[in-house]
C-alpha cells in the first residue's frame, strides 16, 4: 500500500512539473521568394525584393526581408515586409490587389516565441537604412514633413533616441535608401560614423545610454 502511494505521489509531482514548465517554441524562416516592389514618384519602377516567411511553431507570423541581427542568444531583430491592399474603391474584383511594401523592424524572442514591432524614432520606411550593433541601431531619420535629415542612434527598450543630430536638408530623391548610406560601426570604443555625402562625415561615441560627437583628436583611437 505504501509503495503504491509513493508511486502515485511521484506521478502527481511529475505531472505538476510538466504542467508548470514553459512550452518550448520553434522559430524558423521559410524559403526566399522574389517579389516586385514598385517605387518612384509614379510607383511604376519595379525593383526585386527578396522576402521569406517567419514561423513560430510552424505557424506563419510575418514576412521578412534582409539578414537578421542577433542581439543576444535569445533575441534577434529582422525587418518586416507586408502586403498592402491596392484595390480602388470602385474596382469590383473578387480578390484584393496586393502589393508588397517594406515595413519597420521586429524584435523576436526565440524562447517565448513573442514577436513585437520596434518603434524607431524618425525611421522612414522608404529612405532610412538601419545599421545594428549590439542592442544599438543607427540610421538617417527623416522629419515628418520630409524636409530634414537627422543622424539617429537608438537603443532597444528606450523610447527616446540616444542621439538626434541634424544633418541638413533632405534631398528628396525618388529612389529608396537615397538620403544617406548605412552608418558604419566600430568597436573598442563603440563608435558610429554617418556620411550623408562625400563632404560630410560625423563620428559619435556610444557609451551606455549616451552618444557624443568624437573630436578630431579622438578619431584615430579606435582599434576596429
Amino acid at each position: 500500500m505504501r509503495d503504491s502511494l509513493c508511486v502515485f505521489l511521484a506521478y502527481l509531482l511529475l505531472a505538476a512539473t510538466a504542467l508548470g514548465a514553459p512550452r518550448p517554441h520553434v522559430v524558423s524562416f521559410g524559403k526566399w521568394t522574389s517579389v516586385k516592389w514598385f517605387v518612384g514618384p509614379g510607383e511604376d519602377k519595379a525593383l526585386d525584393l527578396k522576402v521569406r516567411p517567419l514561423y513560430v511553431d510552424s505557424r506563419l507570423k510575418e514576412f521578412t526581408l534582409g539578414t537578421p541581427h542577433d542581439v543576444t542568444d535569445r533575441l534577434f531583430v529582422v525587418r518586416r515586409a507586408f502586403r498592402l491592399n491596392d484595390t480602388l474603391p470602385e474596382e469590383t474584383i473578387s480578390m484584393p490587389r496586393w502589393r508588397w511594401e517594406r515595413g519597420g523592424w521586429l524584435l523576436v524572442d526565440q524562447v517565448t516565441g513573442h514577436i513585437s514591432q520596434i518603434n524607431l524614432p524618425e525611421f522612414d520606411l522608404y529612405y532610412s537604412v538601419a545599421s545594428w550593433y549590439r542592442d544599438y541601431v543607427a540610421y538617417c531619420g527623416v522629419s515628418d514633413d520630409g524636409k530634414k535629415v537627422y543622424a539617429i542612434v537608438a537603443q532597444l527598450d528606450r523610447r527616446k533616441p540616444l542621439l538626434k543630430r541634424a544633418l541638413g536638408e533632405a534631398s528628396g530623391d525618388d529612389m529608396p535608401d537615397s538620403e544617406c548610406p548605412a552608418p558604419i560601426w566600430q568597436r573598442q570604443p563603440a563608435r558610429v560614423t554617418f556620411e550623408p555625402d562625400e563632404d560630410k562625415k560625423l563620428t559619435f561615441s556610444v557609451r551606455g545610454h549616451a552618444a557624443d560627437v568624437v573630436s578630431s583628436e579622438e578619431e584615430g583611437e579606435g582599434t576596429e
